[in-house]
């Protein structure tokens, strides 16, 4: 049986939901969990109720649907304790989990392709070096923005905010969290644009 586009964006949404649900019913730390999945919370009835009249390609929804993974997963151990990151560190000789930073990086690659793909059909940007300055600056400040809300979640919260910070005594955390979106961001301008037009010309000409 052929899958269609929708059929496949909707068993992504259904994967989605079901891993939220899962991810959800023994956090580590409740507060974290939610402050962690709120993105998700705020960002999929968006993407439902334009999907009508603003269909996204394969590749922009499959890469929310990983984000979403990384979201839930650091939401349900939190940053710091996400076992995979233990591994990572092993095996780099590294001083602290770094899962993180993995969320940070796709925190600039899935807002950079969101981006690009609204820019590029609306056409609002022509220019391949202006497009890249004015994604990459998209994606920066909302990394700056995170920081932010996080910064705010630390004074409003106190100590409760300690799992959701995930610093784990990194005076550098901030920069680190940015420079790993700009990574994430360039990351997508690089590697994925190329499949990315292919899948827009696909999507005008259908």
């Amino acid at each position: 049986m052929l899958i269609t586009h929708a059929n496949a964006h909707r068993l992504m949404l259904l994967v989605m939901v079901i891993c939220l649900v899962l991810s959800g019913l023994h956090p580590y730390d409740r507060t974290t969990w939610i402050l962690e999945i709120f993105p998700i919370i705020l960002a999929t009835p968006v993407l439902i109720f334009s999907y009508k009249r603003f269909t996204l390609t394969n590749l922009v929804y499959i890469c929310i649907l990983l984000h979403a993974l990384i979201l839930m997963t650091g939401g349900a151990y939190s940053y710091a304790r996400v076992p995979i990151g233990f591994t990572i560190a092993e095996w780099f000789d590294l001083t602290r989990n770094p899962y993180d930073k993995l969320g940070h990086f796709f925190q600039g690659l899935v807002p950079t392709l969101v981006a690009r793909e609204i820019l590029l059909r609306k056409q609002v940007i022509n220019g391949k070096k202006m497009l890249a300055f004015i994604l990459v600056s998209i994606a920066l400040a909302i990394s700056a923005s995170y920081e932010l809300i996080e910064w705010a979640s630390a004074l409003m919260l106190g100590q409760g905010a300690d799992e959701f910070l995930g610093t784990q005594g990194d005076m550098w955390d901030t920069q680190s969290d940015m420079f790993f979106a700009l990574i994430g961001s360039i990351t997508a301008l690089i590697a994925l644009a190329h499949m990315h037009d292919k899948q827009l010309n696909t999507l005008a000409g259908g």
